[in-house]
């Protein structure tokens, strides 16, 4: 429990070095209420000195015991802080009854979150931002060795590409052909020749 360490003062403060902070709601479940307290806290603090901040809700119930109440509550508190949100549709659904994509862009938009992708499945993922809503496909559908980090994998390439100036759209398309390329592999770590490609 990083916050709840007698240094974790130390630890929010480095944050303000980043570029950057992502996290999920695996990260949020595994927090005390202090813990979480302090991480939020945190987050609210980097981002109003112009550190942006990512969230991939990322929800797996058995991590949250269960308590979809309590989850709600943690992720509305998150995502009141949030500027990219990088939800999975099939989480979303879940956890919120979203009926679809869209409905999920239209509650993330409700939080004042400007840029959202919504990953949509094997076949495309939505993306909202700068005013725009457009569906980007899939450029090759990969038949999964093992789909394992293939949200992990598409995030890291998103927010990859929009650190280093590329347009949310174009960061899709960079997106997919990551987690493309990692669901080809079995595990959640690629090979070290196959990383080597990207």
């Amino acid at each position: 429990e990083l916050f709840e360490l007698p240094q974790w003062a130390r630890v929010a403060e480095g944050l303000s070095k980043a570029n950057l902070v992502y996290f999920s709601g695996i990260t949020l479940s595994l927090f005390s209420n202090i813990g979480l307290g302090r991480f939020l806290a945190a987050v609210e603090t980097v981002r109003q000195q112009g550190v942006k901040i990512a969230f991939d809700g990322n929800f797996r119930p058995r991590g949250w015991r269960g308590d979809l109440p309590r989850t709600r509550t943690v992720f509305m508190e998150a995502l009141k802080r949030v500027d990219i949100a990088l939800p999975t549709y099939d989480d979303e659904a879940v956890l919120w009854g979203d009926p679809s994509p869209e409905a999920t862009v239209e509650r993330l938009q409700a939080f004042g979150i400007a840029e959202i992708v919504v990953k949509n499945g094997p076949n495309s993922a939505l993306a909202a931002a700068a005013g725009r809503r457009e569906f980007i496909p899939v450029p090759e559908v990969v038949t999964p060795v093992d789909p394992t980090a293939a949200g992990d994998g598409f995030n890291a390439a998103y927010i990859a590409a929009r650190l280093s100036g590329t347009g949310p759209l174009e960061a899709v398309a960079a997106a997919h052909r990551l987690a493309g390329e990692v669901i080809r592999h079995r595990g959640a770590l690629m090979p070290r020749q196959a990383v080597a490609m990207h």
